[in-house]
């Protein structure tokens, strides 16, 4: 009778302070999707961090990886994510456009996921992210992949006209500029494409295109490269301020520790580059003026679109994505 008295006393006290009791000892489990193919290198690098995070959040915190595009669309994870469909995704801003222009911003960071968290980037991409799209921007897991334009049309200049790339919205301003066709197309269908001759190329990061077999249908890489991909982890907003505070800080150091193994992706470009060559993908290089100018075309093309799309945010986040010496 004593021991019921107490328990029940203890309950008493613990909802009266605005707690449940089970929550005390309660584990949550997410759910997460991926944008890109699970046999892909960002999903495969995903799933296992989130083996470690399980390993490492019983009873706190679990992370349930439903799948790639085949659960979930490409194009429509941003809005599972926006309306809490699923909890958390990895994807690139270029794929949720349709929830927020602004996302597409992310390609134009200069400055290194550490570093934007301590010159206040980090926080004004979330601030940005938790009022237009109810996301909290948890961190980036992709660095260090710059862009480049692949074709099967070889040219001696940055020109692009008469040529039909295939796109998203990352390279759509910077492509027509060239006098590019553009065309979108999800990654799945790419192959295809290329191999019916409904694109002559397509805009991609240095790595990932053996994934997706794409060397097969490649002759050339334009260089140098532009922008850096942006992979990055996003969550419900609602959601993740449904977590407790512990479970809400596990999950962040979790992020910040796969955040530390970005140095990964140089090594990778380097691989990848080397690795393109030995496929028969041949290098087009202009000269240092020419490479200089098409670099800086890009850049001038994107904030342009981005001031012209959404100024104030174009204006917040420029200072902050650039380096300290521009």
């Amino acid at each position: 009778m004593q021991r019921r008295l107490m328990i029940q006393t203890t309950a008493a006290l613990a909802l009266s302070a605005g707690l449940a009791v089970p929550a005390l000892a309660q584990e949550t489990t997410l759910r997460l999707v991926s944008a890109f193919a699970e046999n892909g290198i960002y999903a495969q690098r995903l799933q296992e961090w989130v083996k470690k995070v399980n390993a490492e959040g019983k009873g706190v915190l679990q992370i349930n990886f439903i799948g790639g595009p085949k659960a979930i669309p490409t194009f429509e994870v941003g809005n599972a994510v926006k309306t809490g469909v699923v909890d958390m995704a990895m994807s690139t801003g270029a794929f949720y456009t349709n929830v927020m222009p602004e996302a597409d911003f992310l390609k134009l960071t200069e400055v290194p996921i550490a570093q934007q968290r301590k010159n206040g980037a980090f926080d004004a991409i979330n601030k940005v992210w938790n009022e237009k799209a109810n996301m909290q921007y948890l961190g980036r897991m992709v660095e260090n992949q710059p862009f480049h334009i692949y074709t099967n049309k070889k040219v001696d200049k940055p020109d692009l006209s008469g040529q039909k790339i295939r796109i998203t919205p990352v390279y759509r301003d910077f492509f027509q500029a060239l006098g590019a066709n553009v065309v979108t197309t999800a990654p799945g269908e790419v192959y295809t494409a290329l191999e019916r001759g409904v694109v002559d190329g397509y805009g991609w990061p240095i790595g990932g295109i053996f994934d997706l077999n794409w060397q097969e249908k490649t002759k050339y890489r334009i260089d140098p490269g532009f922008y850096d991909a942006e992979v990055s982890l996003i969550m419900n907003l609602p959601a993740y301020r449904r977590l407790t505070p512990a479970q809400r800080d596990f999950l962040n150091k979790q992020v910040l520790a796969l955040e530390a193994q970005n140095d990964f992706w140089e090594k990778y470009k380097a691989e990848e580059t080397a690795r393109q060559e030995k496929a028969g993908i041949q290098a087009i290089k202009f000269d240092a003026a020419a490479s200089k100018a098409f670099r800086d075309k890009a850049y001038e093309v994107a904030w342009a679109g981005a001031e012209k799309q959404s100024p104030e945010v174009a204006k917040r986040f420029k200072p902050l994505f650039a380096p300290a010496a521009k």
